[in-house]
């Protein structure tokens, strides 16, 4: 398993796709990220006076000083996160295309063998996407909000191990949804249009509804992950939004969390976790009988 992990890496390595892709995770996590740090700096302003101090109240803090450099956080890594999924994308449906799929299998004891050391490697390249993305966020945010209102240390931990995991399971969620299609432009079209477009709207247009597919869709739970923790910080989560808080305004609040209708981080890891496997395991099953002629 190690050579089949080793041979993994210097397939990927020998192009040019994971830092060509390296250059928009970083400028799309900068400057979202940058740009939200200024929009948010002034909570109250932003999300209005009577919502901030609601929320404020809630978790003991003047309006002021939330740290509002959590909601920048959360909506730059939550689009940057994208990126990695397209990385997993290509790691199947890009062999099938290239053909070199064939030897993939053919030097491989097995099929299981070959797709399992695919797994542990872009578990890997998902790590060090998230780890990229997380820092260059970390500076946007230093750089954009007034420092009262940055992040607590353990904030900054929370923020860091939730950006990880969310770019690892995007990463393999990709991966899978790559296998099932098997078709390149096709599956970046799609999984662009659905977390981009489709789940967005579907989310919005119905709040009023059904609130909660938010919460247990693709798109939202993976953006539910480390904005889960920014909900989370805020009391603005499904499971404890304050009280005085209407059904509307806690569609912007969430919104300003990057993850409308999050139920609570933890659980947007779980059910996202539960997607990914979904994708992941329909390639995997998808992928032991098919002709690599």
């Amino acid at each position: 398993m190690g050579n089949l992990v080793k041979a993994e890496f210097r397939k990927t390595l020998s192009l040019n796709t994971w830092w060509v892709l390296l250059i928009p995770l970083a400028l799309v996590a900068f400057w979202l990220t940058f740009v939200w740090g200024k929009i948010t700096n002034d909570f109250a302003d932003f999300i209005g006076s009577s919502d901030a101090r609601e929320v404020a109240g809630a978790v003991g803090l003047d309006a002021s000083k939330l740290p509002v450099g959590l909601l920048a956080f959360a909506h730059g890594v939550n689009i940057a996160q994208l990126i990695p999924g397209l990385f997993g994308v290509f790691a199947l449906a890009g062999e099938y295309r290239s053909k070199t799929i064939t030897t993939t299998f053919l030097t491989a004891p097995n099929r299981i063998a070959a797709l399992t050391a695919k797994m542990l490697t872009y578990v890997a390249w998902g790590a060090i996407y998230g780890l990229v993305s997380f820092g260059v966020s970390a500076i946007a945010v230093m750089a954009s909000v007034d420092a009262g209102r940055w992040p607590s240390a353990g904030q900054w931990l929370a923020a860091l191990g939730g950006t990880v995991l969310a770019s690892v399971l995007v990463t393999l969620f990709g991966i899978g949804f790559g296998a099932v299609l098997r078709n390149v432009p096709l599956a970046v079209v799609l999984f662009l249009v659905w977390f981009l477009i489709v789940e967005n709207v579907l989310v919005i247009a119905l709040w009023g509804p059904a609130d909660i597919l938010g919460g247990i869709l693709p798109n939202g739970t993976a953006n539910g992950i480390v904005g889960g923790i920014a909900a989370d910080a805020f009391g603005i989560n499904s499971l404890n939004l304050p009280g005085g808080v209407d059904h509307w305004s806690a569609l912007g609040l969430q919104l300003a969390a990057g993850a409308p209708g999050v139920i609570s981080w933890w659980a947007s890891a779980l059910i996202f976790f539960a997607w990914t496997m979904l994708f992941f395991g329909l390639g995997w099953a998808g992928n032991q009988k098919r002709d690599i002629t």
